[in-house]
């Protein structure tokens, strides 16, 4: 329990005077909701002066070597990433599809505060519910941290919360450390863009659209490209692509992919994909 007596005395000795004041949860989830399968990234609650940024966390380690001239950033759809004004609900969501995306969303939650508590390390965390996205969550915050933070889109309890998932347990949060920065993380090269490219601002709606034209037709881009480059360019699921008759298939493969691995966390603001006999 190490982490939570330093994390005690990080919050009540500096956090006034930190610039930027960083959380690290491990966050579990499952790709696949039908699996019994998880995947494990750290993700950063880094809660600066004006904003609060949520991100996976390997990209702050991959950006300084990226700055020595790698190229390493890591995105992954299934990742949250996102920036709020600080003390809102006004979220910018950040994706990587076929491009560099973000749209904006309002993630206001109303949060049912139970009496229910348990000891977590020399923490007294207390239960809190809320339905959000389509999904039943419990949180478990501390009232002795006055931050009203959390990961994801998660905030408005009095305290911050240590602890988060779902109902069905498709994704778990759990603080695993807390930073004080001397100065505000730059996170230009890969949130605010992305490997040099600058996120195309949308709507849901003409995400959503985009997200089905490409699910329809996964293959077109290469199809197209197709005559203009050498035999086995292109590989789908393992295998070369040396003639066009093996496209229909490959759309296949990838149609499976996606659908399979499709869990996101807000199903209310979520696309819906059509079953592709």
């Amino acid at each position: 329990m190490k982490i939570y007596t330093f994390l005690l005395l990080v919050c009540f000795t500096t956090l006034s005077k930190a610039q930027t004041h960083r959380f690290i949860y491990e966050y579990q989830f499952k790709p696949d909701s039908s699996s019994t399968n998880y995947r494990n990234v750290n993700m950063a609650l880094d809660i600066n002066p004006k904003d609060v940024k949520f991100y996976n966390y390997e990209n702050i380690i991959n950006d300084s070597l990226n700055k020595k001239g790698g190229n390493n950033y890591s995105t992954s759809p299934d990742i949250p990433t996102l920036r709020r004004l600080k003390n809102s609900y006004q979220n910018t969501n950040y994706e990587m599809m076929m491009d560099y995306f973000s749209y904006n969303t309002e993630d206001k939650m109303d949060w049912k505060l139970e009496k229910e508590t348990k000891t977590s390390g020399q923490y007294t965390l207390q239960k809190a519910t809320t339905d959000f996205g389509g999904r039943h969550w419990t949180a478990w915050f501390c009232k002795d941290i006055n931050i009203s933070e959390g990961p994801y889109k998660f905030r408005g309890l009095p305290g911050l919360i240590f602890e988060l998932n779902d109902s069905k347990e498709n994704f778990f949060f759990k603080l695993a450390k807390s930073q004080k920065l001397e100065k505000t993380c730059d996170t230009s090269d890969f949130l605010e863009s992305f490997a040099g490219k600058k996120p195309v601002l949308v709507s849901i709606a003409n995400m959503h659209k985009m997200m089905l034209q490409f699910y329809n037709d996964p293959t077109k881009e290469m199809r197209e490209k197709f005559d203009n480059v050498p035999p086995g360019t292109f590989q789908v699921g393992g295998t070369k692509i040396t003639s066009k008759e093996q496209f229909k298939e490959a759309a296949k493969v990838i149609q499976n992919f996606i659908a399979k691995n499709n869990n996101p966390m807000d199903l209310k603001n979520a696309v819906v994909y059509p079953v592709i006999n």
